[in-house]
């Protein structure tokens, strides 16, 4: 029997995993309090009427697209890819066939936070783990952050344009990171930009997407549960029209 091992995170007002400005909100509404709803479809319908007086429970969200474990289309990153030469496309465009493959993971987590991954160290990581990459390869970064622990936002290292670059330039189309987002944290490239001034370390990770399009995931979770290679990812994003990204639910699979 294959096994599955879960590598999303929980959509939950009580972890932090987000900036305040963006964190998600969920309403819960149980069934103690919701026969009204029901009876608004029944005209005459009591609270007696219903098996023991319950209604249903159901939640109401406000949600960012890149709230939770979710996988960015190229549009998130710019709008055209390819050199500027075509539109970037958004996650409801996607072919389906990118999200369902062989992943590979590349374990970075030694590294300190803040670290940005160049393609060099992408190569020797691939030596160590005795993993020669193939088009359509799903590539994993455990980056060092931690999913539930103080300052997650701050957690983890960075892909460079460079790193990005490289593993476009082998065929990957789809990415992850179990940081809160596949660059660098704000807070140390904030650091970085106060000191140089150099725009091309602003978002550059993403911004490769200009270049080379790909697809990216951002909050994996329980990557330290995989082994290097040798397992399936699945990882469909929901289809929202024109939309940046796609709440997913990562799954591998490993025989």
């Amino acid at each position: 029997m294959p096994q599955f091992i879960d590598l999303s995170i929980p959509i939950t007002n009580d972890v932090i995993s987000d900036p305040p400005v963006m964190r998600p909100q969920i309403q819960y509404m149980t069934h103690e309090n919701t026969w009204e709803q029901i009876a608004m479809f029944f005209p005459g319908l009591t609270k007696e009427d219903l098996p023991d007086g319950e209604g249903w429970a159901v939640e109401s969200l406000t949600l960012s697209t890149h709230n939770g474990t979710h996988m960015d289309a190229p549009w998130h990153f710019h709008s055209t890819t390819n050199g500027g030469t075509s539109p970037a496309p958004s996650i409801d465009e996607a072919p389906l066939d990118l999200f369902f493959g062989p992943g590979v993971k590349l374990d970075f987590s030694n590294l300190p936070s803040g670290h940005v991954v160049s393609a060099a160290e992408v190569e020797n990581e691939l030596k160590r783990i005795g993993y020669a990459l193939q088009p359509r390869d799903i590539v994993l970064v455990q980056s060092g952050a931690v999913y539930g622990t103080e300052s997650f936002t701050d957690q983890g290292v960075g892909m460079g344009a460079e790193a990005t670059l490289y593993l476009t330039s082998c065929g990957v189309q789809v990415v992850g990171t179990d940081a809160w987002s596949w660059d660098a944290p704000f807070s140390h490239t904030a650091k970085r930009w106060a000191e140089k001034r150099d725009p091309a370390i602003i978002w550059e990770g993403h911004k490769a997407g200009r270049i080379q399009p790909y697809y990216q995931i951002e909050k994996l979770t329980n990557l330290e549960a995989l082994p290097a290679c040798g397992f399936t990812l699945s990882c469909f994003p929901v289809k929202i029209e024109r939309a940046s990204a796609g709440w997913i639910r990562a799954v591998a699979i490993l025989d």
